[in-house]
């Protein structure tokens, strides 16, 4: 059964190998021209490689025979040899230089590429993927590029051009016997190096599978280094990591063995291949029907053939590897985001900032449920808050309106168009957000805070700092905003990353701002202040505000009290405590918690 699947599934691989190396073409396109000059090079360094034993023969030859100009004609022809030797090179060298730009520029355009899809696609593929493992696809699929490109041109297409040079010489000059046992020798040659290699390509496939969940496990543990601390859990992390190597190690074990089969079996075909040819070309001489050049000439064209021959079973492995590593990055390429712009989409025309969750249904999956029928209206310049237990959907109206995610019934709107109507760029440019957990890139702290407007000038920069009460911290350091905030943002506290996040959506100058447990990070006094500066900030805004705190949400114009997905009170703080209900509850529990708190600090 396993034979069977094995032949099921080989066509189907051949026939994606196809699909992505006519994929590579247009990779290959904008320097076509580089391309033929490299091919027209390597021809010409080819040609000068056949001539040089042709060259040989006649000065064995000449010097066997006595002929009266010796003292002339072998330093003619032994100036001829030297020429070819140096074409030979000099033309290598060009092909080289020339191709050089073609391969590159093809690995930067690919990897470019790729990344500018894997932004294009959905939050669901991001939240369900593992960067280590997509890290290192994306690695050895960009090389898997150059390694193709130089395989071929360095290696498959020389070959070619070879043997049908020396084809037509052993054609046209010697017997066909020479011809057959030569080419012959070739075939068996390709077809066993090629029927061993595919059978050590699970081998090679398992590696690669279980090289990228090893790199995956060893980056996800990195970046939860402090959580690895916090429970003592080294052990289990170098565990797991070791787990996974040790099943690499027996694959590699096996790969090494089946090498070396396919390495002998390669040797013994050179071997046999070459005792027989000169054994008819001393046969030839003896009986006078060839001469000692001739006899030289099938030896070096024989060495010629055969020397790169030798390297043809770990070029055809390498390029299996390499298409197997290039169909990782195609196939990610032909993931389709989720949430792509309707064709007849168009900008959002923004006027008042005025935001619609019109009676909206959402679910993750078809068997969870996360919203109901939520149903309210941010009129512009209004703040709108929504509370609730953790789980009751609040992160997740932040998501629907960034179009993150497209409902599943009802609509979300902004300034009366509906969301999966205007593009997606238009949408997002307008909205700014100060998320639960603010992530920085690993680069200074004026990179991270100018990423919300990156052509703001430094004093816009300053500014906005200033009014996330950061500046001065920021000031302080002995590298001020040239500080790295090292990998996403651990060389701050959890309250100066929340800073950074407010100052880069102030600069942002957005007309609608989200909120989402935008101070949960900070202490009691730093809150008050933000507070104050969050409330000037969105005086003129639309605000959605999502909050856990609920004395932060006081001066909010409605307050929705979300719970298991769905509005169950509304009003304002005032009209909430005096129904009480769930919101009541809440403000005195968190006002007890508060009281308890104080009187622990005091």
């Amino acid at each position: 059964m396993a034979h069977n699947r094995q032949a099921q599934q080989r066509p189907h691989s051949d026939r994606r190998d196809w699909q992505n190396l006519r994929k590579m073409l247009p990779y290959l396109w904008r320097y076509r021209g580089r391309a033929l000059l490299a091919l027209g090079c390597l021809v010409m360094a080819k040609v000068a490689n056949v001539g040089i034993p042709m060259v040989l023969r006649e000065i064995v030859d000449g010097m066997e025979k006595g002929q009266q100009t010796l003292l002339v004609l072998p330093v003619a022809l032994l100036l001829a040899y030297g020429a070819l030797r140096v074409s030979s090179g000099l033309f290598n060298e060009l092909r080289d230089v020339v191709f050089a730009r073609v391969r590159y520029h093809a690995m930067r355009q690919l990897a470019t590429e790729v990344l500018s899809h894997l932004h294009r696609l959905s939050l669901g593929f991001h939240l369900g993927r593992q960067t280590g493992a997509i890290s290192r696809d994306l690695d050895r699929g960009t090389r898997s590029v150059s390694s193709i490109l130089n395989y071929m041109v360095f290696s498959i297409i020389p070959m070619l051009v070879e043997f049908s040079l020396v084809a037509l010489v052993l054609l046209t000059q010697y017997e066909l016997i020479f011809t057959l046992v030569t080419f012959g020798t070739v075939l068996l040659f390709i077809a066993f190096t090629f029927a061993v290699t595919e059978w050590r390509m699970d081998y090679r496939h398992t590696m690669n599978r279980l090289e990228s969940q090893s790199n995956s496990r060893a980056v996800d543990s990195l970046i939860n280094y402090e959580t690895v601390k916090y429970f003592g859990n080294e052990r289990l992390e170098l565990d797991r990591f070791d787990s996974t190597l040790d099943q690499w190690e027996e694959a590699a074990v096996e790969s090494q063995r089946s090498m070396s089969i396919l390495n002998f079996g390669q040797g013994a075909i050179i071997g046999l291949g070459v005792t027989a040819i000169m054994f008819f070309a001393a046969d030839g001489v003896v009986a006078g029907r060839m001469s000692i050049g001739d006899l030289v000439l099938v030896n070096a064209f024989l060495l010629q053939l055969f020397i790169p021959l030798n390297f043809l079973g770990m070029v055809y492995r390498q390029i299996k590897y390499s298409l197997a590593d290039m169909d990782l990055i195609f196939k990610l390429m032909e993931e389709q985001p989720e949430i792509q712009d309707r064709s007849d989409a168009t900008p959002l025309q923004l006027q008042q900032g005025e935001v619609r969750f019109r009676h909206v249904d959402f679910a993750y999956h078809a068997e969870r449920q996360i919203l109901q029928d939520v149903d309210f209206t941010i009129r512009p310049g209004e703040k709108l808050a929504v509370v609730g237990h953790s789980g009751a959907g609040k992160s997740t109206l932040s998501r629907l309106l960034f179009r993150f995610y497209d409902v599943t019934g009802g609509a979300v709107e902004v300034d009366g168009q509906d969301l999966r109507q205007v593009t997606q760029a238009s949408l997002r440019q307008a909205i700014g957000i100060v998320p639960q957990d603010t992530v920085l890139f690993n680069d200074t702290i004026y990179f991270n805070i100018a990423y919300g407007r990156p052509n703001a000038t430094r004093e816009e920069i300053e500014a906005v700092a200033g009014m996330a009460h950061i500046r001065q911290f920021i000031e302080s350091l002995p590298q001020g905003y040239q500080t790295m905030v090292g990998e996403r943002g651990l060389k701050l506290s959890g309250g100066e990353k929340q800073r950074i996040a407010i100052a880069r959506a102030i600069l942002k100058r957005p007309r609608i701002l989200v909120f989402d447990e935008a101070t949960s990070s900070l202490d009691t006094r730093t809150e008050q202040a933000i507070q104050e500066t969050l409330a000037e900030v969105a005086e003129n805004h639309t605000t959605l505000v999502i909050a856990h705190r609920l004395s932060t949400v006081v001066d909010a114009d409605q307050i929705l009290v979300m719970d298991k997905g769905r509005i169950i009170e509304r009003g304002t703080h005032r009209q909430l405590l005096a129904q009480a209900g769930v919101y009541h509850d809440m403000w005195l529990l968190q006002q007890e918690e508060r009281l308890m708190q104080k009187e622990t600090e005091t």
